[in-house]
C-alpha cells in the first residue's frame, strides 16, 4: 500500500495520504473553478485540468467569511479552520480503500449560509471510513457570493455549488472506493436546509439517493422580493448601486464587514416591512424561491412528491435555541411578556400556548420557556412537517445535555455533530461536550447514520401521522411514540 496513493479524476490525478489507521485521505480537491474574476456571480464552472498529479495532503481554502477571533460568547463554540485563497470550491475525501464499492456520505456544513467550511477538524471523516463508508465534505459559496440576487442572472449560486460537488461525486467517487449509486447527502443547520432544498430542486435529481437533515428542514427560504430588500440594503451600506456588478467591485473584506453590519441591523429591528421573511429567522442570506431552480418552497415541493424516491432521516436537538440564548446572557433577561409575545409571533395561541409549555416545565424560567418555544417553532415542528409530507421518513431527537455553562447549555444546536462524526476527542468540541462525554451516544448515532447510508434503515420504524415513532439519542437511547403530543398539537396548521 503506497503512503501517497494517486487517484485519477476527470480533471487530473490527485495524490493523497494514508494514515496510520489505514484510512486514505484526499483534501482540497477542486470540484469547480475559483469563483472570482469572470466567474464571480456565475454558476460554478469546471476547474482547469492539471497535467501533473495534484498534491491533496492539506485542506484547501475556505469561502470568505467573517472572523470569529476574539472573546465573544460564541467564539469558543464555533470552531473554524481558516485557509485563505480563491480556489475554495473544493472538497475532501476519506475512504478505507480505493478498490471498494462502498456507501458514500457527502456532508454539507452549517453556519447560517455565511460561515463554516468542510475542513473543520471535527468533520474529519476518519471514523466513517474506519466503519466502511466513504465520507466527503465540501465548501460552497456563502453570504452575498452564494445567495445575493436582485432578480437578474442566476440565483442560489451556493446551492448550485453543492450540486456541482455532488456531480463531481457521481463522476469520480468510484475511483476512491465509493459507490456512485449509493450516495447520501447530509447536513446540519444551514446544511440541513440546503439538503432539503436539494431534495426539492429539479437540477439535483438523481445525484443522491438518501438525505439526512440535522436541525433544519424545508421551510427556510426567502422570496425574490425579500432577496431584493436584502440586496438593496447591502448595496446601500456599501455605497454602491444595487447590482451584482457593482458589489463585485467591492474589496472582499469590505463586503464581509457590510454583511455583518446588515445582520446586526436585522437583529436590532426585525420588522417584516424592512426585511420580509428574514425578519423572523434573522438570516439575511438563504435559498431563494425563484420559480425555476427552486420552483417553490421545499416543503411544498416535497409534499407534492418531489424526491419521493429518496430516503429521508430528519431530526432536531431537544434544546436547539439555548445555543443562541445562554452564552450571550439573553436567556437571563427574558421576561414573561416577552415569552407571550414570541409565542404569538410564532403562531401559537399566545397565552394558552405559553401556558402549556410552562405547565410542562415546572420551575422553568422565562428564558427556558422562550428557548423551548423557539426550538419547536424553528426546528422541531418543521422537521415533523417534512416527515409528514414525505412518506417513509425516519425521525430522531438528540437529547443529551451539555455540561457547558454550568449545565445551562443543554441539548443545544450543533451539539450532536461530534457524536455523529464519532469525534468526541476533537479538542475543538471540548467546550461543547466537556471532559467525559458519553461514548455510547456517539456509538449509537454514528452507527445509525452508517446504517441509513448503507440501506436506508437507521434501526427504528419510519414516522407516520398514525404512529409517530422517533428515536431519542441520550445516555440511554430509546424510541418514543408521539412525544410531547400536547405541545405538538398546539402547532397544528402552523409552520
Amino acid at each position: 500500500m503506497s503512503s501517497e496513493p494517486i487517484v485519477t479524476t476527470k480533471h487530473g490525478d490527485v495524490r493523497g495520504r494514508v494514515s496510520d489507521a489505514g484510512v486514505y485521505t484526499f483534501k482540497g480537491i477542486p470540484y469547480a473553478a475559483a469563483p472570482v474574476g469572470p466567474n464571480r456571480f456565475r454558476p460554478p464552472q469546471p476547474p482547469e485540468p492539471w497535467p501533473a498529479p495534484r498534491d491533496a495532503a492539506e485542506y484547501g481554502p475556505i469561502a470568505p467569511q467573517a472572523s470569529v477571533d476574539g472573546d465573544g460568547p460564541l467564539a469558543d463554540l464555533a470552531p473554524r479552520s481558516v485557509v485563505h485563497g480563491d480556489d475554495y470550491l473544493n472538497l475532501n475525501v476519506w475512504t478505507p480503500g480505493l478498490d471498494e464499492r462502498l456507501p458514500v456520505l457527502v456532508f454539507i456544513h452549517g453556519g447560517s449560509f455565511t460561515s463554516g467550511s468542510g475542513s473543520i477538524p471535527g468533520y474529519d471523516g476518519t471514523r466513517f471510513a474506519r466503519d466502511g463508508v466513504v465520507l466527503v465534505t465540501v465548501n460552497y459559496r456563502l453570504g452575498a457570493d452564494g445567495f445575493l440576487w436582485f432578480g437578474d442572472g442566476i440565483p442560489n449560486l451556493g446551492l448550485l455549488d453543492q450540486i456541482a460537488a455532488l456531480t463531481w461525486v457521481r463522476d469520480n467517487i468510484s475511483g476512491f472506493g465509493g459507490d456512485p449509486g449509493n450516495v447520501t447527502v447530509f447536513g446540519e443547520s444551514a446544511g440541513a436546509m440546503s439538503v432539503c432544498s436539494l431534495l426539492a430542486m429539479p437540477a439535483a435529481e438523481g445525484l443522491f439517493h438518501r438525505v439526512i437533515a440535522e436541525s433544519g428542514a424545508g421551510h427556510s427560504t426567502i422570496s425574490p422580493a425579500t432577496a431584493r430588500l436584502i440586496g438593496t440594503r447591502l448595496a446601500a451600506v456599501l455605497g454602491v448601486e444595487p447590482t451584482r456588478a457593482a458589489i463585485a467591485d467591492v474589496p472582499m473584506p469590505q463586503l464581509i464587514a457590510a454583511q455583518t453590519q446588515l445582520a446586526q441591523e436585522i437583529t436590532a429591528k426585525p420588522k417584516t416591512k424592512l426585511w420580509g421573511e428574514v425578519a423572523r429567522n434573522l438570516m439575511p442570506f438563504e435559498p431563494i424561491v425563484d420559480g425555476d431552480l427552486l420552483p417553490a418552497p421545499p416543503i411544498e415541493r416535497i409534499a407534492a412528491g418531489a424526491g419521493a424516491q429518496v430516503d429521508v432521516l430528519i431530526g432536531t436537538n431537544r434544546e436547539e435555541a439555548r445555543l443562541f440564548l445562554v452564552p450571550t446572557g439573553a436567556a437571563a433577561k427574558i421576561t414573561g411578556p416577552v415569552v407571550h409575545a414570541a409565542a404569538a409571533r410564532y403562531g401559537l395561541p399566545a397565552f394558552r400556548g405559553a401556558g402549556r409549555y410552562r405547565a410542562n416545565r415546572p420551575g422553568a424560567t422565562p428564558g427556558d420557556l422562550l428557548s423551548a418555544i423557539a426550538t419547536d417553532w424553528y426546528y422541531w415542528i418543521p422537521a415533523l412537517r417534512l416527515a409528514e409530507a414525505h412518506p417513509g421518513t425516519h425521525v430522531y431527537e438528540f437529547a443529551w445535555r451539555s455540561p457547558a455553562f454550568d449545565h445551562a447549555l443543554g441539548a443545544c444546536h450543533a451539539l450532536e455533530l461530534p457524536f455523529v462524526f464519532d469525534n468526541l476527542d476533537d479538542p475543538a468540541f471540548k467546550p461543547f461536550v466537556g471532559e467525559n462525554p458519553p461514548q455510547q451516544v456517539a456509538d449509537a448515532m454514528h452507527k445509525a447514520w452508517i446504517d441509513f447510508a448503507t440501506n436506508g434503515d437507521p434501526g427504528w420504524p419510519a414516522y407516520t401521522p398514525q404512529h409517530r415513532i422517533a428515536m431519542r439519542f441520550d445516555t440511554e437511547s430509546a424510541s418514543t411514540v408521539d412525544d410531547r403530543a400536547d405541545e405538538r398539537a398546539l402547532w397544528n396548521g402552523r409552520r
